[in-house]
């Protein structure tokens, strides 16, 4: 399969069940909004190593959020409910509570709880005030700015993680150049974000390593430098002769559609650049189908786009 010049192979990316919240931060500015989501978001690219996986999903209007100031959405993923409350009381006490004018609210309903407030409210140091509204409890916490109003609950769903592609180019500029087009496409798609600086990673990954310490490690096959190496002798580089930087898009989405249609959005804005960037092929990382059981075909996804 070819789309306006670039190859897209015949295999599937593989992606793995995980758990997701959603909180909204508002703030009294968009600036300071934005700010305390990326701060909330910052090392949390892989669980591999930073226990959850975390984006800004998109910049909210006043008439969108539930105090009616301009807001930003973060999801946030992790394998367990346990770790992913843990990460999010330690982040918003860390991230929002302490960047000026904010305020956070439960983004998301489900049967299943996690706490926010409930052991946000403790700065208070006996000050805090409940407010019950509804169905919902809301803390009010003295801070030299005013008050920080986080809501007691927040609640986490099922979720996918892992879903992704790979940009196979000539040169880390076009590699580069391409994957900045297919993040602004898949941040189109709401209940996704793409967790790694920028969206993109440059250490894609396997499972396992000759370290018995480490759970993963570099993803050789696909290793421009190793392509000749005598150590990858026994195994078939993945890397193309003219291919002289790989780059990995990885998306983890609220349902397993919204994952599948950002693959799709992402392929087809590096489809859209790609050539004249020297982009010559994209595929997907899958382990043989034995990490996750959810499988994206990526000529399935692109059916409809394929051209010969």
């Amino acid at each position: 399969m070819k789309i306006q010049g670039i190859q897209i192979e015949d295999t599937f990316a593989e992606a793995f069940d995980m758990t997701a919240t959603r909180v909204i931060i508002t703030a009294a500015e968009p600036a300071w909004a934005a700010r305390a989501g990326e701060a909330m978001t910052g090392f949390a690219t892989s669980v591999i190593g930073c226990v959850v996986e975390a984006g800004v999903e998109c910049e909210l209007a006043p008439d969108q959020t539930p105090d009616g100031r301009p807001g930003v959405s973060v999801l946030m993923f992790s394998t367990s409910g346990d770790k992913l409350e843990e990460q999010l009381v330690r982040r918003v006490g860390q991230c929002v509570l302490t960047c000026p004018s904010t305020s956070v609210f439960a983004g998301l309903k489900s049967s299943k709880k996690i706490a926010l407030g409930s052991r946000i409210r403790y700065f208070g140091d006996g000050n805090q005030i409940s407010k019950r509204i509804g169905q919902s409890r809301y803390w009010r916490i003295p801070v030299m700015d005013g008050e920080f109003v986080c809501e007691d609950t927040a609640y986490r769903t099922s979720a996918v993680g892992g879903g992704n592609f790979l940009v196979l180019a000539e040169t880390i500029h076009g590699a580069l150049h391409a994957c900045d087009a297919a993040v602004a496409a898949i941040r189109k798609i709401p209940e996704c974000i793409a967790p790694f600086p920028g969206g993109v990673a440059r250490s894609g990954s396997k499972v396992g390593s000759k370290y018995p310490a480490l759970r993963a490690s570099t993803n050789d096959a696909f290793c421009p430098t190793l392509r000749d190496s005598p150590r990858l002798a026994k195994q078939a580089t993945s890397v193309p002769d003219g291919v002289g930087a790989v780059l990995e898009l990885v998306i983890d989405g609220l349902c397993a559609d919204g994952v599948g249609q950002a693959m799709r959005a992402g392929i087809l804005a590096v489809c859209q650049v790609g050539e004249s960037l020297g982009v010559r092929a994209i595929t997907g990382g899958n382990y043989g189908g034995k990490l996750g059981r959810h499988h994206f075909h990526l000529h399935k996804l692109l059916a409809d786009f394929q051209q010969f």
